[in-house]
């Protein structure tokens, strides 16, 4: 190979790079120096417009800080003029009190003159009186002198004997005057009460239910008889559990009576069958359940129909707890009267006869519709109805006028209103009312009340229900308070207690019921 045909290439080649090298190294140096004096320029040009906005920023601030400052100086002016006029003012003002001085002052010198001229008129009268009244006792003295002489009598005794003179006909006169008045007093009196009590009778003029102690349900036919007895009876058993009410089931078609003491119980036992036929299902469990439904409803029955009493007569801001004792009173009877009903009648009476004489109608009315309200408080709680009934009264905010009138309405207290004078008297016009009460029936209850008190009182009782007209009491107890030997006793001690304590005829069977109940539910 020749030598020349390689080395000429290459050194062609390195020739060629190192121009091309050369080229590369002047570009780049005409680039930076490009670049190195556009940034120059534009630093300058930065630097002039720092310039310039310093120059506008100090420009404004000093603009700001003049403004601000003249209206620093406006503001000081105004409150400079403002306190200006301030002073003034009390300048006036002051200028005008020590006018006003001067001028009470000039006017009290005055008036300190006139009281001086006065205080020298008043003396000169002084001096003048003090004679006149010398003078006076002077010639007093004489003609008492005088009167001895010719009466023979002191001053004192004279005094005296037209003292007693005097006194003796001032008695004579009220003594006559006290007589025409009680008789005249009388006399109207009497004639106004017979009116007034007479008005109230005839306006209000309500009706009364004489209470029996049975009702009677009537069944759709004599087949439902066997269904209500049940297999061996338990049916007939678990209403009379439930209810506290004798069933009498006997061959009078389509009826079943129920007897019992109590109004109450007698109409939970008579919605309840008539419930349980209407439905078909007559078992102990269903039993159970109707009756508590039953009693649920009568008792919202019961103070529905306490508030219509209670709004019928005007009374409309009671408790709801007065109105559903005041509606249980319709299953309650005084002597065969209908408590609700009485309680009604003697607000009326009450009322009027409060109206007729200017009493305050609104609470004598108030405290007659609730004097018996104590009635329809349960037997588990001591004390009188009475009693009860004040003391439930004052727990739902009756006011102290109609507690103390309602108190009354027996003359257990002295009366401490006219009020409490009108409640008891339409009570015992109530009462007194031919056909209003029956006493027999009354002392019947109030034996089969006794009856069951006395159970009820004995430890581990739940409940006791007097039956057949009170020749049987049946008693349930707690199973886990009594045990089967207890029970045993438990009829003994009641039946010993009664036999000490009740007048009655015949005998009556004690009967202990101890019941013991397993309960679960499959889920």
């Amino acid at each position: 190979m020749d030598f020349s045909t390689v080395v000429v290439p290459a050194l062609a080649a390195f020739v060629a790079a190192g121009a091309v090298f050369g080229m590369w190294i002047v570009t780049r140096k005409r680039i930076a120096a490009e670049t190195i004096g556009e940034a120059r320029e534009q630093a300058s040009r930065l630097i002039r417009e720092a310039e310039r906005d310093a120059a506008a920023t100090i420009k404004a601030a000093a603009l700001s800080a003049k403004e601000e400052a003249h209206t620093l100086l406006r503001t000081a002016e105004r409150q400079t003029n403002t306190r200006r006029d301030e002073l003034a003012s009390i300048e006036r003002q002051f200028a005008q009190r020590s006018r006003d001085l001067t001028e009470q002052s000039r006017q009290a010198a005055q008036t300190e003159a006139r009281l001086s001229e006065r205080q020298d008129a008043l003396a000169e009268l002084e001096r003048a009186l003090a004679d006149d009244r010398k003078r006076c006792d002077e010639l007093t003295r004489e003609q008492e002198l005088a009167l001895q002489r010719v009466s023979g009598l002191s001053a004192d005794e004279a005094k005296d004997l037209v003292i007693k003179q005097i006194e003796q006909d001032a008695r004579r006169e009220a003594a006559n005057l006290v007589k025409r008045l009680e008789t005249e007093a009388r006399e109207s009196a009497a004639e106004k009460a017979k009116q007034i009590i007479t008005q109230a009778i005839q306006r209000s003029a309500p009706e009364h239910a004489i209470e029996t102690t049975v009702s009677v349900v009537d069944l759709p036919s004599d087949d439902l008889k066997g269904r209500i007895i049940g297999r061996e009876g338990r049916n007939i058993r678990a209403l009379e559990q439930a209810t506290g009410v004798e069933l009498i089931v006997d061959d009078t078609p389509g009826a079943i009576i129920l007897s019992s003491f109590d109004p109450f119980r007698r109409a939970v036992a008579k919605q309840a069958i008539e419930q349980l036929v209407a439905d078909g299902r007559i078992h102990p469990a269903r039993i159970e359940e109707v009756v508590e439904r039953v009693k649920s409803e009568l008792d919202a029955r019961a103070t529905k129909e306490g508030e219509a009493a209670a709004f019928e007569l005007g009374l409309f801001d009671m408790d709801p707890e007065i109105h559903r004792l005041m509606g249980r009173l319709n299953y309650r009877t005084s002597y065969g009267q209908n408590v609700l009903s009485h309680s009604k009648e003697v607000a009326y009476v009450a009322g009027i006869m409060a109206r007729e004489v200017g009493l305050d109608a609104h609470t004598t009315i108030r405290a007659a519709f609730v004097h018996d309200i104590g009635k329809a408080i349960d037997r588990d709680l001591q004390g009188t109805h009475l009693t009860l009934g004040i003391e439930f009264l004052q727990k739902h905010g009756e006011s102290k006028a109609v507690v103390d009138a309602m108190a009354a309405h027996h003359m257990d207290i002295d009366w401490p209103s006219l009020e409490s004078m009108i409640v008891q008297a339409a009570d015992a016009i109530s009462a007194a009312r031919p056909g209003a009460r029956r006493d027999i029936l009354e002392s019947y209850i109030k034996r089969l009340e006794s009856l069951e008190g006395i159970a009820e009182s004995f430890d581990g009782v739940s409940k006791a229900y007097a039956l057949q007209a009170g020749r049987e009491i049946r008693i349930m107890v707690e199973s886990d308070k009594v045990s089967d030997e207890e029970a045993v006793w438990l009829s003994k001690d009641i039946a010993k207690r009664v036999e000490n304590e009740l007048q009655y005829p015949g005998q009556i069977k004690v009967t202990v019921i101890r019941e013991t109940r397993a309960v679960d539910y499959a889920r």
